[in-house]
């Protein structure tokens, strides 16, 4: 049996086949919204179905031509060029009627079509600051546009604090992910210069010979996410209650971070799950 909807009885189909996604999708992200205004969440299930949508395009398309040409699919929908024919999009439909309502700017959604463009290639992240930019354009933007939402179109001026929260949320996320993505020869984190300070190559990582110096890498990394998170915390001290739904799946962070640090943890097989109860508890605990 489908699990009730959160959205309002009025709400469109387009809207509910949002929701769908990220419930069955991001979990956390759905959850989080939950806590939001119910007239804000079909804005907020567009503007994370839009997400999940554009980086599912590497695992679903076959050779990386083929993902290019779908990321300028929704590059020419989002710039006018192919709205008419997109209206048909569920999701697309969606997130033009939340850009509408909300008056959200199309820049953001653009650069995180562009972030996930080196998906396609397995390009390797070079350097800290360029993980940081990645996270922030694929993690923090979707944070600072649902500020806007929450907002109700106005500027709640969070956007330092979306860009420490979304860089924090994203370490943990791309960390919990190592296992899969090295199987499947990627390596997001940690960057070349990270490993290189380690006496690490992402060969050796990708091959499986990372060994203790790649554990101290991670252990960078795990410190750099803290620094964020910190910094994000800070950030949100003084924010309207009304604005903390978008950074709700903030409060997950230590509890993945704290599992990626037990003794028997180990990067290359170790899922690290927390159990849904304790998540939904930090959520609601966060909201409070």
């Amino acid at each position: 049996m489908e699990a009730p909807s959160a959205l309002p009885a009025d709400a469109s189909a387009d809207a509910r086949h949002c929701e769908r996604l990220v419930r069955e999708g991001d979990r956390d992200r759905w959850l989080a919204t939950l806590f939001a205004p119910a007239e804000a969440r079909a804005a907020l299930f567009a503007l994370y179905a839009f997400s999940l949508e554009i980086a599912s395009v590497r695992e679903r398309a076959r050779e990386p031509l083929t993902g290019e040409i779908r990321l300028q699919w929704w590059r020419d929908a989002l710039d006018g060029s192919a709205q008419g024919e997109a209206r048909g999009n569920p999701v697309f439909a969606a997130l033009e009627d939340a850009i509408g309502t909300y008056r959200l700017p199309r820049a953001p959604f653009l650069a995180l079509i562009d972030a996930r463009v080196g998906d396609l290639y397995e390009d390797p992240i070079e350097t800290v600051n360029d993980l940081e930019g990645y996270c922030g354009e694929t993690s923090s933007v979707l944070m600072r546009l649902a500020s806007l939402v929450l907002a109700k179109g106005e500027d709640p001026g969070l956007a330092d604090a979306a860009g420490h929260c979304g860089v924090a949320y994203a370490l943990a996320g791309l960390m919990r992910a190592f296992p899969w993505h090295v199987a499947q020869g990627r390596l997001l984190v940690p960057p070349i210069e990270t490993l290189a300070r380690h006496g690490l190559t992402r060969e050796r990582v990708v091959s499986g010979e990372g060994g203790l110096p790649l554990r101290a890498a991670l252990q960078d990394m795990r410190a750099l996410a803290r620094d964020h998170l910190r910094r994000g915390r800070a950030a949100l001290a003084d924010a309207p209650r009304a604005i903390r739904p978008a950074f709700l799946p903030l409060a997950l962070v230590p509890a993945l971070l704290a599992a990626m640090e037990r003794r028997d943890y180990d990067p290359y097989r170790t899922i690290v799950e927390v159990p849904q109860w304790r998540r939904q508890i930090a959520l609601w605990w966060a909201a409070r």
